[in-house]
């Protein structure tokens, strides 16, 4: 059992080499789901010793349906992952009926030979979960990033179960979205391959002056002046639950 760190920061992802993770999702802009990291961070994160680095590749926030431009920069930005240091990518790409792009899937695959590929969570906006994966599996991805087509890993946990039965070992089926100390036992009881969690806490940021007429983002429901970490406790709890006898 591997368990992966959705991570949107350099400083994330040390401590997840230094808690025992087997790999890191590195993305950025947690707000929108996840997307392409800068090259900058790819680079530090690389050279962080002892864990695998999985890179977002996705130009934008919102649906899986690009334009060509939007592709090109997918392809672009697969090659920038490589040349950072990166021992894998995460995307995915559906056409507008709500299948999986198998003709540019396999194309980003091909542009990523010799990285593991990840096909993420576009597998749960499919309208068939089980044609989707089989689709996946013939465009070639090494593993699947699911929810079992439902918000929350733990409420797509039949689906999530039925994934691994019918990849029968062709593809590496790992859960994620919601996965914590709580449901991972459960989550990891389907036979899937890994697990996918954030174990995010906030914190407050040490500004001093906060000026209260701005919002950089837009939005006053978003605390700008809070951080993402990782909760190093809950990590440990998970790890201790899938993978006891860890250091």
């Amino acid at each position: 059992m591997k368990c992966e760190l959705c991570a949107y920061s350099v400083e994330s992802c040390i401590a997840a080499a230094r808690l025992g993770l087997d790999r890191v999702e590195l993305c950025a802009s947690p707000a929108e789901g996840g997307v392409t990291p800068s090259y900058a961070a790819i680079e530090r994160v690389a050279a962080v010793k002892g864990i695998d680095l999985s890179v977002m590749i996705r130009p934008r926030g919102g649906d899986f349906l690009y334009s060509d431009e939007e592709f090109q920069t997918m392809l672009a930005d697969i090659a920038v992952a490589r040349k950072a240091g990166a021992t894998g990518v995460v995307f995915g790409i559906l056409t507008p009926d709500g299948k999986v792009d198998v003709n540019r899937t396999r194309a980003l695959v091909e542009a990523a030979s010799g990285l593991e590929t990840t096909f993420h969570r576009a597998i749960d906006m499919t309208e068939d979960y089980d044609a989707a994966l089989d689709a996946i599996i013939d465009a070639g991805c090494s593993r699947v990033l699911t929810s079992g087509g439902y918000d929350k890993a733990a409420d797509g946990i039949e689906a999530i179960a039925r994934a691994v039965s019918r990849a029968a070992g062709r593809i590496e089926i790992m859960a994620g979205s919601g996965v914590g100390s709580a449901n991972a036992v459960a989550l990891a009881a389907t036979g899937v391959d890994a697990l996918h969690f954030s174990a995010k806490k906030m914190i407050a940021g040490k500004m001093l002056y906060r000026n209260p007429r701005i919002s950089m983002g837009g939005s006053a429901e978003v605390d700008e002046y809070a951080l993402r970490v990782v909760d190093e406790e809950e990590v440990v709890k998970i790890l201790n639950l899938v993978k006891p006898g860890l250091p």
